[in-house]
């Protein structure tokens, strides 16, 4: 199939490119140009600005492909600028845990439904980020009914090549004796290697499924359960503080994202605690040195 990709130049995008390619789709990566990739002449490469309705229908316009893959829609205008110059079979959104209004164990796709939202065109800087990904949402399935869609809802995507480092602020933390202000110390939380987003992202390319859907690792961990990991395999002591660095996942509350309607349609997600121990291993290496 011949693929669009919005992004891929890093994290989960990534992934998402090298499994397509592995299934043996003709790729080609839209961004801004900045970021460099390591795809070399395996894909083709548009280079646009994706919050430009004029840099979009430049690039694109009267464009055709089977399938797009947007990693960069943040808000309803994005999803209109593209959606009204190009033309795909199948769009697969990355959506987020974050349109859910309530945070807690075990969320169903059907607790926030776009269909039954009020759909306001909206730029990124118009509302805060969990309402103009609501928005992405209403504008994708109210506008584009017709449209063979799916917008996939992740959680907190980590892995080695995170470029938000919100993760390693917690292991830096800890390894280096720098103060940390944390107010959700044993919240219970969900998370997704970026690896297995991208997969998943692959897997839905090819798959007939429309509507909303949750990717996520099995199971939880506390951001407690991480900083008690990395101080027993350091010997090292985390240092608490009210004035010390806001850490990133505060308040967070309990949460993890039910993911039967995946496993349904027959991908396997990982049960959590396969994988992250080996990731805060990396951190703690990287920390050290």
């Amino acid at each position: 199939m011949n693929i669009l990709v919005l992004g891929g130049t890093r994290f989960a995008g990534v992934h998402l490119v090298n499994a397509l390619l592995d299934n043996g789709h003709q790729v080609t990566i839209a961004t801004r140009g900045i970021t460099q990739d390591n795809f070399g002449n395996k894909v083709k490469r548009i280079k646009l600005d994706r919050t430009s309705k004029e840099s979009l229908t430049k690039e694109l316009s009267n464009s055709t492909y089977d399938v797009i893959c947007d990693s960069l829609a943040y808000c309803s205008n994005d999803v209109k600028y593209l959606l009204d110059v190009v033309s795909c079979n199948r769009y697969v959104m990355i959506s987020t845990m974050s349109v859910y209004h309530n945070l807690h164990p075990n969320i169903r796709e059907e607790e926030f439904d776009p269909l039954d939202y009020s759909l306001k065109w909206c730029d990124r800087a118009d509302y805060p980020y969990d309402e103009v990904k609501r928005q992405a949402e209403c504008a994708l399935f109210k506008e584009y009914p017709n449209q063979s869609s799916v917008a996939v809802r992740f959680p907190f995507i980590i892995g080695e090549d995170d470029y938000t480092k919100r993760l390693y602020f917690y292991v830096e933390h800890v390894m280096k004796g720098i103060p940390m202000y944390i107010n959700n110390l044993h919240s219970q939380m969900a998370f997704i290697q970026s690896i297995e987003a991208g997969n998943f992202l692959a897997f839905l390319v090819k798959h007939s499924f429309t509507g909303c859907i949750n990717g996520c690792s099995h199971g939880t961990i506390s951001i407690h359960e991480i900083i008690n990991y990395v101080e027993k395999k350091a010997n090292v002591k985390a240092i608490y503080s009210m004035d010390g660095d806001t850490a990133p996942y505060n308040h967070a509350d309990d949460y993890s994202l039910s993911t039967i309607r995946g496993e349904e349609l027959g991908f396997k997600f990982q049960d959590l605690k396969n994988w992250i121990y080996e990731l805060l291993d990396y951190y703690i290496e990287v920390a050290s040195n």
